[in-house]
């Protein structure tokens, strides 16, 4: 039986990881994740209780802790999803990524190195490595053009720089070492259980409640969207088939504009749960995050001829599937408010840059 260990496991896209694996592949799971405020087990209900699925707390950035879990496990991959993720607390909160993302993933890629090494042939000749990562390392593109693997790093947050910083570590330990290390840069997800700071499940909840849907700057900015569940196929996909040293893109080929995504949230709500006005009166510009990126898209060209990889969702099917799992899932999203109210995160002390 496959075994695998996903860090990270608890989060969005990784519990969908794990969910897909467990459920649908029968693989014999361990879930690490330090669970911070965006980790939840409740995400994992599908799975809880089943053999094949194991969960162990304990931070990336805990080399003895790393050593043992992968130790003990004996994995034949290692799907490496933990990390800070969110761009807005990135920029008031820097350290916490550098020291997750960059120093996290140099932990655990040495404890996965200490393994491999001692694995007798076969078994490391099939070991696998995967380090998820983003296409915000690319930085921002113009009106035309997309993503493609070979496009040069061009990080603009101290997220995206700290997540170039691991995709080139984990390059490294494959180059210099020899480690069968896999990457993967994937598009912005949207799904079920996503922790609400992000867009689609805040603009969600937010207009459920008739509360302001802020939008920053004019709404102009363009993102590629991929339903979660499609991503956690493309993984399991390029873990197993993809090819050593080398990334696969994964992407939805889905842009949309923020404005837009919110004007469709808010009209497939309006036909769900009709309110006393349209909900797209609710929204509200605000003041532009610093540093953002006016335009990501995917070029996933390598992945859907190389390893015969396809989108099953298209924005239209997904979002409608979103919202209707928020619809019907309060009892995951409600106990949420106590970790996050909605409040608008990544303000920069306006003062101190003045004084600066």
């Amino acid at each position: 039986m496959t075994r695998v260990i996903v860090t990270g496991g608890a989060g969005f896209i990784g519990s969908a990881l794990v969910r897909h694996l467990v459920l649908e592949r029968g693989f014999e799971v361990l879930n690490i994740d330090k669970l911070t405020y965006a980790g939840n087990l409740a995400s994992l209900k599908p799975v809880e209780g089943n053999p094949l699925y194991r969960f162990r707390q304990a931070d990336i950035c805990d080399a003895e802790a790393m050593r043992d879990a992968i130790a003990s496990f004996r994995p034949d991959r290692i799907m490496h999803l933990a990390a800070e993720s969110h761009v807005d607390r990135s920029i008031t909160g820097a350290a916490d990524f550098i020291q997750t993302n960059v120093m996290g993933t140099f932990t655990l890629l040495e404890a996965a190195r200490a393994f491999w090494t001692s694995l007798p042939a076969p078994e490391r000749d099939s070991f696998r490595f995967l380090h998820v990562s983003t296409d915000e390392v690319y930085g921002s593109l113009g009106d035309e053009g997309l993503f493609e693997e070979s496009t040069p790093y061009d990080p603009s947050s101290p997220y995206s720089a700290s997540k170039a910083a691991s995709d080139h570590l984990a390059k490294a330990w494959q180059r210099t070492y020899g480690l069968p290390v896999v990457v993967s840069n994937c598009s912005n997800n949207y799904g079920p259980f996503h922790f609400p700071e992000k867009l689609i499940p805040l603009t969600i909840l937010n207009a459920l409640h008739g509360r302001p849907l802020p939008v920053y700057g004019t709404g102009e900015n363009v993102r590629d969207w991929l339903y979660v569940e499609d991503h956690a196929r493309a993984l399991d996909t390029i873990v197993e088939k993809g090819r050593i040293g080398e990334t696969y893109n994964v992407g939805g080929r889905n842009e949309r504009r923020n404005i837009d995504v919110v004007h469709r949230i808010c009209a497939v709500l309006d036909r769900l749960v009709p309110a006393n006005r349209p909900r797209a009166e609710l929204i509200e510009f605000v003041t532009d995050r610093p540093g953002h990126d006016a335009r990501y898209a995917i070029d996933a060209t390598r992945l859907e001829t190389e390893l015969c990889w396809r989108a099953q969702e298209n924005f239209d099917s997904g979002i409608e599937k979103t919202i209707q799992w928020y619809l019907d899932n309060e009892w995951w999203w409600r106990p949420l408010s106590t970790r996050y109210d909605g409040e608008r995160l990544g303000v920069l002390d306006q003062t101190k840059q003045d004084a600066a």
